[in-house]
């Protein structure tokens, strides 16, 4: 795939598969994503969705295929490592941290671009004392991005659950990544939360991260992606805008029926 603005991809996909057992979860899965781009995987359940993100995001290890993050093989790469090198994850299930206020949180995904160690933690070398301004600095300006800056200093178990997702959000922004992968973000939420979430993702698409979301509520969907994959039973059986995966023979049959993008 050509792109836009004449970089290679942000991240390809190729030939990836991944089993449990003698269940085929993803089957020679393949694509690749622009830069600044907000892509939806979407399928019925049991697609394979969420187990292709995980591969991505490295929580699982794929069986066949390869994984390049702009131009790194990540194939073989622990999560930690993908993190580190600009991949951003934001997963379904969530629990609160307990102590911790907002801005505490959402610091805590700093540590993908940290130094400190133990030793500069007992010893605080001038450099430290930089660098956790710096930290305090980029959480504050995630939380600001997502419209949570006014919950800063509250106890981040006390918030509901959409503002929970913005925490959660923020906090893999404050990692400073380059793709974000985020899956079923709007799972829970009432309409008021979903449509700031919306304009949460656009706000971030026009700033230029490239996102990939796994998402089943089709209105959400419709109103976010540039670009829809429909995933079923671990294969891709269709790819483009919203309008043309609307249209699909094979989408309709098997996952959208009366549905609308």
């Amino acid at each position: 795939m050509a792109e836009k603005n004449g970089r290679g991809p942000a991240l390809v996909v190729n030939a990836v598969s991944k089993s449990f057992g003698a269940v085929k979860a993803v089957q020679e899965v393949g694509f690749e994503v622009e830069h600044g781009s907000l892509t939806c995987l979407i399928g019925p359940n049991g697609a394979g969705k969420s187990t292709l993100l995980h591969c991505i995001s490295g929580f699982l290890r794929q069986e066949r295929g390869r994984i390049t993050l702009e131009e790194h093989d990540v194939s073989r790469w622990p999560a930690h490592r993908r993190a580190r090198t600009g991949l951003g994850t934001v997963f379904q299930v969530m629990r609160a941290p307990h102590d911790l206020s907002v801005l505490e949180s959402t610091m805590v995904g700093c540590h993908a671009w940290t130094r400190t160690g133990f030793l500069e933690g007992i010893v605080k070398p001038p450099w430290q004392w930089r660098e956790e301004r710096h930290i305090r600095e980029e959480a504050e300006a995630a939380l600001e991005e997502v419209g949570l800056s006014e919950r800063a200093n509250d106890p981040a178990d006390a918030l509901p659950l959409g503002q929970l997702r913005l925490v959660a959000i923020a906090r893999a922004l404050a990692q400073r990544p380059r793709v974000l992968l985020l899956d079923e973000p709007v799972a829970g939420l009432r309409a008021g939360e979903k449509q700031r979430l919306g304009k949460v993702f656009r706000d971030l698409r026009e700033r230029g991260l490239t996102q990939i979301v796994v998402e089943h509520d089709m209105q959400f969907v419709g109103s976010v992606a540039e670009r829809v994959i429909v995933l079923d039973r671990g294969r891709v059986i269709a790819d483009g805008p919203p309008e043309r995966v609307r249209a699909d023979e094979r989408v309709i049959q098997a996952y959208l029926g009366t549905a609308t993008i």
